[in-house]
């Protein structure tokens, strides 16, 4: 629809100085969401996670390395192991990174569309037509708010997964470190015997050839210091790999990746903690069950502008003048109005109101299972501590008092060296459980916090929810 009058409409002016002041209001933050998401990580590990700017990037990338370097110096504790990880893992560096792409959206949801100008040129006979016109989007201005917010929701839901990652990461790590030193640790064991094994596979030989010992006994003997042998080959294989899937969580390689461990694992607590009100703490700390109720909330808000648009999805206004040869020049407005004749609009909102339930039902799945998770966590937590400290304060000295009691009477010619080797596969099998017990409680311990805190152990991924309408592209 077209309209002559001798002024430029005042609305088209206005709606187009509105566009430029809110097109200039979108810009970017100073620290691209990475303050929220190292704020949200300290809260769940203590630790907080870096992403240096571009603009400082060397400067910053200098400080990392003197921290690693200076982390790396000493023996690494679990904490220390976690540190490492978040300063340095690339895996989370790229997270991270991602935030930048749904602030860019939101940015871009904070701009009006190019306006669109058009020029053309008749001529025939005497006479020449030229007629201009500047088009503007008016739905795109006027769904800017709602664009902006739902583009908002969507940025800090990509906090919240940036922020997933972090604490996974530092799970992960913690496990890995649990599981490097536990197996460092068999691994000395084995060593110990393999080097009782041979001594007790040389007195053999040498007893057998003064006639003290049988061919049998012999052989015996002789598969034993085999065994302890292809043991701590397995031992020391089982510790090299740990060690290098810890080394990949903590991203270092070359001269870094000689960092040093503990030879043994950490202490038992004095007490193991209560279960108290882990239930009601898992539904304030859940980074999953945050990032589901907010894409409801924003699949909600998206729901109201399918409605609003479903009818008018495309309206366009602006400036346009002609001009003839010999004329006086003729301005006025134009207006572009797609005609709802064939798509009314009701499949969009019948989509997004599905959508919408969908996401309604997968926030309450996402509750009931971390109730769930948490209390499995839980139990493993107070059923590993309870059998690591059985080995450590029972299993244990009682195995050492019986080889004691079978070591005193073989050595009066008591019992046969059968029953000495008997005992001795019994004490390997007891302190290689009793490695494996600490190991398991530790772990499950590193569980307990990541379901309560973190998203139980299963890495989240930005869900997709209802799509802001784009502006039309002239």
């Amino acid at each position: 629809m077209n309209a002559a009058s001798p002024t430029p409409a005042p609305r088209a002016v206005c709606a187009a100085v509105l566009a430029l002041a809110l097109g200039g209001c979108a810009s970017f933050s100073q620290d691209g969401g990475v303050d929220a998401v190292s704020a949200m990580t300290a809260e769940r590990t203590g630790q907080d996670v870096r992403l240096p700017a571009a603009s400082r990037a060397e400067q910053a990338e200098t400080a990392v390395q003197a921290e690693l370097a200076r982390l790396l110096k000493e023996p690494l504790g679990a904490d220390q192991a976690v540190r490492v990880a978040l300063l340095n893992n690339r895996s989370l560096r790229a997270s991270l990174a991602g935030l930048g792409v749904a602030e860019a959206d939101l940015v871009q949801a904070g701009r009006l569309a190019n306006p669109g100008f058009s020029f053309s040129r008749l001529s025939g006979g005497a006479e020449t037509e030229i007629e201009r016109s500047v088009m503007f989007d008016l739905v795109g201005l006027l769904t800017m708010p709602i664009r902006r917010d739902i583009e908002a929701r969507r940025f800090e839901g990509a906090k919240l997964v940036a922020a997933t990652a972090a604490v996974q990461l530092a799970a992960d790590t913690r496990k890995a470190y649990f599981e490097a030193v536990a197996a460092r640790q068999s691994a000395s064991y084995a060593q110990q015997v393999h080097e009782a094994a041979q001594a007790s596979g040389e007195l053999a030989r040498r007893m057998a050839q003064v006639g003290h010992l049988s061919a049998l006994d012999q052989a015996r003997e002789q598969a034993f210091s085999l065994e302890a042998a292809a043991g701590l080959a397995r031992a020391r294989h089982q510790a090299l790999a740990a060690r290098e899937r810890l080394a990949r969580l903590l991203g270092v390689w070359g001269e870094a990746a000689d960092f040093t461990l503990p030879e043994r694992l950490p202490e038992l607590p004095a007490a193991p903690r209560e279960a108290g009100n882990i239930e009601s703490l898992a539904m304030q700390q859940r980074l999953d069950l945050r990032l589901a109720q907010l894409e409801t909330a924003s699949t909600a808000r998206a729901l109201g502008l399918s409605k609003a648009t479903g009818f008018v999805n495309v309206l366009e206004a602006g400036y346009a003048n002609t001009s003839k040869s010999g004329a006086p020049r003729e301005n006025g407005y134009e207006i572009e109005l797609a005609l709802p004749l064939f798509d009314w609009g009701g499949a969009r909102v019948a989509r997004a109101e599905a959508i919408y339930m969908q996401a309604v039902h997968r926030t309450a799945g996402i509750a009931v299972d971390a109730r769930s998770q948490v209390r499995e966590a839980y139990s493993a937590y107070r059923t590993g501590y309870d059998i690591a400290k059985q080995h450590r304060d029972q299993l244990v000295p009682l195995r050492k008092k019986i080889s004691e009691e079978v070591l005193l009477r073989y050595n009066g010619m008591l019992v046969s060296v059968f029953e000495l080797l008997a005992d001795a596969r019994a004490q390997i099998a007891g302190v290689n459980a009793a490695i494996g017990a600490q190991r398991d409680f530790w772990i499950a311990e590193t569980e307990l916090q990541a379901a309560i805190s973190g998203a139980g152990g299963v890495p989240l991924t930005l869900g997709s929810a209802v799509p802001a309408p784009a502006a039309p592209q002239h």
